[in-house]
């Protein structure tokens, strides 16, 4: 290798492989760890050395594919798979096959977990390829292709940043905006360059169209920066609806006649909750787990990868359980999960986290004996004076829907005194905790209190002369108290052991269950209120007591008829919700129209000096062939010949006169397909053309048209004489819009 053609290959490496390394940069945003830096780096040498050695040894393309494949396999083993090798090293036949199968489903599960996925399994196969492969492909193309076919290598770096956009985050560590501008910048002068077409004379226009796009840019980004970003992972459909099962809540007084351990933990700080359920939506029946999938409800569930990303401060912990007696889909946790270590393989593979609300599912129920190991971190609860007058935090929540008047009421009275949002929620708990009582029903008890919080249990509550309930009416109800005062509010239901379990195992029983109201403030989160009475609060049972004597009776007068409640449309616990696909579909096709939209944008105004190269040669082209002056529209229509054969860079002599230019370019279109067609044609209009100028007489206006009828032939002769992108080069060239000084007069021979 000589050194033009190793400073041309050192220019290529540098193009190339630095593009590469910036679109893959966003990887490490969505594996989370130093193991994927690793990847990528090893991807990207390994790729570059293989096409380099292949290029300089001039292996054919299928040794160099098969090098490719060895590598992968080879290196792949310790990089993407390293629990298949022997010693983290060797790759093994089952290597080979998990590789094989990593190639065609590893997008998926990326695509399917909550970023940072983590490296477990062959998740890390999909940035090891990207980076392998497209190093490779891009090096190989540079190196080996001819002319300027070599200028294709550009495409590698962009549909490698299309997979990575695919893959990518929300909010990716290198902005998108910035990763398109180094692109454009980089790709097309190199890609201008190794094609041929970079000229010095270039260098001015180039600059204007660069400035050109950075200005449309800068005024575009505010625009693209304000909307949302369409991600893929956003929108898939995660395969747990929690709209198929019955409300958590519904089923508190169940919980409360199981005295077998429902399941055991270990390690459990002081005073910590365990999360069963967040409920955020109500419907007039029940409090339920939002299925809407949006960003901050309680239905959004994904798979999690090896470490869940927090943002939540506080002590951190790392806390086992042991089920024993609990049954359903729901999965206790701990504070904010930040990794689940699921002892069986089957079970976590059907693992769902909430990452707005702390809670899990296993798809497949939870079972007797099942162990699993939660690290968290557990907030600090603050005080009132802490929280301040802090304000609420401004959450986009489900709708309401079936809530009596009577909450609102209540909500307003009890709360006419306070003033910042944390004195609204201390003074409904209070309230709450302090003029009602607790029961778990007769059966129970031995004090009446109805199951269900549905919308009259509600007004019963509410607006009844004894306020009689426990965990489930009275967290339902301080819960649609603070929505209706506006401050975000959810239900919630867990445990909370007796304390003093902190240093061994502690069981978890039905006695343990309770409900309790989370509100959120900014700059503290989701802070706990408990509006339950205390269990020894109980109504007096002295009539309960005495024998049944009618005369000693005082007739208490009846409560009040419940309020106007709007009933749901089926009698079912839990109604169906609005189907809001239709919704959804509007708004997906706005997001990509408005997407398109702002993509054409910079492509229109980079196309717009070519385009108007295309609208200056159609005007000249209906000048000459709609002239008044017949003699001036045959002379014109020679014209527009020797500007086609100008354009395809096969010029014929300034000074020549028609009939030595038709020679000269008969001559430059004789090695060319088609070239005998073009001789006999400028041969003949050449003559045509010179008898209307200086023959007797004027021709006439159908000599005329017929004329530009044959003139239009030989162009599209001429034109398709040449390869499709030297005649698209012709359309876009200047060189006929250039330098109209030497152009000879109609009547010059």
């Amino acid at each position: 290798m000589t050194a033009r053609p190793a400073r041309r290959a050192a220019v290529d490496l540098v193009c190339l492989v630095g593009t590469l390394a910036l679109v893959l940069v966003p990887l490490l945003e969505v594996y989370g760890g130093p193991s994927a830096l690793v990847v990528l780096v090893a991807g990207l040498l390994l790729g570059t050395a293989t096409a380099v050695v292949g290029a300089v040894r001039r292996w054919s393309a299928i040794t160099v594919v098969a090098t490719v494949v060895v590598v992968f396999v080879l290196a792949g083993g310790p990089l993407a798979a390293p629990a298949t090798t022997v010693a983290g090293v060797v790759p093994t036949p089952q290597t080979v096959l998990d590789l094989a199968r990593g190639t065609a489903s590893t997008w998926k599960q990326v695509l399917t977990l909550q970023p940072p996925v983590g490296a477990d399994g062959t998740l890390l196969v999909a940035a090891w390829f990207l980076s392998l492969v497209g190093s490779a492909v891009a090096v190989s193309v540079a190196l080996r292709a001819r002319g300027g076919a070599a200028a294709a290598a550009a495409l590698v770096p962009v549909a490698v940043a299309v997979m990575v956009i695919v893959l990518g985050t929300r909010r990716p560590t290198v902005p998108p905006v910035l990763t398109g501008l180094v692109l454009a910048v980089v790709l097309l002068p190199w890609a201008a360059w190794r094609a041929g077409l970079l000229r010095a004379r270039r260098v001015v226009a180039t600059g204007v169209l660069l400035a050109v796009a950075l200005a449309a840019g800068l005024l575009a980004a505010p625009v693209v920066a304000g909307a949302d970003r369409f991600v893929v992972r956003d929108e898939l459909v995660p395969p747990f609806d929690p709209r198929d099962y019955r409300s958590p809540l519904s089923a508190f007084r169940q919980y409360v006649k199981e005295d077998a351990p429902l399941f055991t933990v270990t390690g459990l700080p002081e005073g910590a909750r365990v999360r069963l359920a967040t409920m955020d939506r109500y419907d007039g029946v029940v409090w339920n787990v939002a299925g809407d999938g949006s960003a901050q409800a309680s239905g959004e569930f994904r798979r999690v990868g090896a470490q869940i990303e927090t943002s939540a401060r506080g002590e951190r912990v790392r806390v086992e359980f042991t089920i024993d007696e609990l049954a359903g889909v729901w999965l206790p946790t701990v504070g904010q999960a930040t990794a689940f270590d699921v002892d069986d393989a089957d079970a976590a593979d059907g693992l769902r986290f909430n990452d707005a609300t702390g809670a899990a599912v296993l798809t497949g129920g939870v079972r007797d004996g099942l162990r699993y190991t939660v690290e968290a971190v557990v907030p600090r609860v603050p005080e009132d004076g802490e929280v301040g007058r802090a304000p609420a935090s401004d959450l986009v929540q489900p709708p309401q829907a079936g809530v009596p008047d009577v909450v609102l009421v209540t909500a307003a009275d009890v709360a006419r005194d306070a003033g910042s949002p944390v004195q609204i929620s201390r003074a409904l708990a209070t309230w709450l905790a302090e003029e009602g009582y607790f029961s778990h029903g007769f059966d129970i008890s031995r004090t009446e209190s109805l199951s269900g919080h549905g919308a009259d249990r509600i007004t019963t509550l509410l607006g009844g002369d004894l306020m009689v309930g426990d965990g489930e009416q009275y967290a339902a109800a301080m819960a649609l108290m603070a929505r209706e005062m506006g401050l975000p509010a959810r239900v919630v239901l867990g445990f909370v052991p007796e304390p003093g379990g902190a240093e061994g195992p502690v069981e978890v029983t039905g006695a343990d269950v309770q409900a309790w109201v989370e509100v959120a403030f900014q700059g503290y989160g989701w802070v706990p209120f408990d509006a339950t009475p205390p269990p020894e609060q109980t109504p007096q049972q002295e009539d309960q007591e005495k024998p049944s004597e009618p005369n000693p009776q005082v007739v208490q007068p009846p409560p009040p008829p419940p309020g106007a409640v709007t009933p749901p449309d089926e009698d079912t616990e839990q109604p169906q919700t609005e189907d809001p696909d239709a919704q959804d579909d509007d708004g997906a096709l706005w997001r990509i129209l408005r997407t398109a939209g702002l993509v054409a944008l910079p492509l229109l105004v980079l196309a717009t000096p070519l385009l108007v190269v295309v609208a200056l040669k159609a005007r000249r082209r209906r000048r000459r062939s709609r002239a008044p002056d017949t003699v001036a529209r045959v002379a014109g229509g020679w014209d527009e010949v020797l500007d086609t054969a100008r354009d395809l860079r096969r010029p014929a002599g300034r000074l020549a006169t028609r009939n030595e230019s038709a020679r000269e370019l008969a001559t430059a279109f004789a090695d060319t397909p088609g070239g005998g067609v073009v001789a006999a044609r400028v041969g003949a209009l050449a003559r045509s053309a010179d008898q209307a100028v200086f023959g007797p007489g004027e021709p006439s206006g159908e000599h005329a048209t017929a004329y530009w009828a044959d003139v239009q032939e030989t162009v599209h002769a001429m034109a398709h004489s040449v390869g499709w992108r030297r005649r698209m080069r012709a359309r876009m060239s200047t060189a006929s819009l250039k330098d109209r000084r030497h152009r000879r007069p109609k009547g010059t021979s």
